[in-house]
Parts: structure tokens; sequence; C-alpha cells
């Protein structure tokens, strides 16, 4: 399962190893901080993954900035919530492709600001699975 975190909004995707797709899955609200784990709980009792990848923002040269300690922060108290391993993964520019993407598909500006989120989540998830092909029989990510 992927997560694009953002302050307002955290985009979910969900892939699967055996086919070595990720598909957007739902975006959840990033406050209060109890109901956005108690979502983040529902999905991952829904869909059982093995494996939780969280985008990493750095700047276009690679550096650490505030958003990236608030990813980390976010990824590990999934880790230490749910018990599942964590992976990051650059998310550089993952939102302004998602946004290319879903213009390209002549949604709205509404409709792509909705969807953004749930999308980047997906490329996210979509470039670690490229990277791990598992041929073990579908372990959900």
């Amino acid at each position: 399962m992927g997560f694009d975190f953002g302050t307002v909004r955290i985009g979910v995707a969900i892939g699967e190893t055996l086919t070595g797709l990720a598909h957007p899955l739902t975006m959840i609200p990033s406050e209060p901080l109890a109901r956005r784990f108690e979502q983040i709980g529902a999905l991952l009792a829904e869909w059982q993954p093995n494996q939780i990848i969280v985008g990493l923002p750095t700047s276009l040269e690679g550096a650490e900035h505030e958003m990236t300690q608030r990813c980390r922060r976010f990824g590990n108290q999934l880790h230490g919530r749910f018990n599942l391993p964590v992976t990051w993964v650059d998310e550089r520019l993952s939102s302004a492709e998602a946004e290319q993407r879903l213009r390209q598909t002549g949604q709205t500006a509404r409709a792509t600001k909705a969807n953004v989120d749930a999308v980047a989540a997906q490329i996210l998830l979509q470039q670690w699975l490229d990277q791990h092909k598992i041929s073990s029989g579908g372990i959900n990510a």
C-alpha cells in the first residue's frame, strides 16, 4: 500500500506484486490525527498489505527539508501502530506528474485536485513495484 503524505490530504494507492500494477485507492484528510489513523487502519484491515510505501519529498537536488522529516515521522508512526515494514520512495515531481496525467484525461481542475493525491500515491507505489519485481505469487503492497 502506498501513501503520498501531505499536511492537508494523504493519497493512498494499492498494488499487487503478482501483476506489478498499482492503482489509486482513495484520499484521506491528514487531520484530525486520530481519524487519520482510524481510516488508515480500516484500509490496512481491508487490503492486508505486507508492505507500506511512503513518498519521501526532497528538493530537486535531493536535499531534505521540513516535509521530509514530517513524512519520515508519518512512516515511523505507521510502522509503530500497524507493525508493517515501511519503505520510503523518492517522490520528487510525483504530484506534478499526477496532475499532468489527470489533465490529459480531460478532468476538470476541481476533479484533478480531488484525485491528485491518490494518483501521486499510485505513481510512488508503481515506482517501487517496478524496482522490486517479486515473482513469489501475489504479495500485496
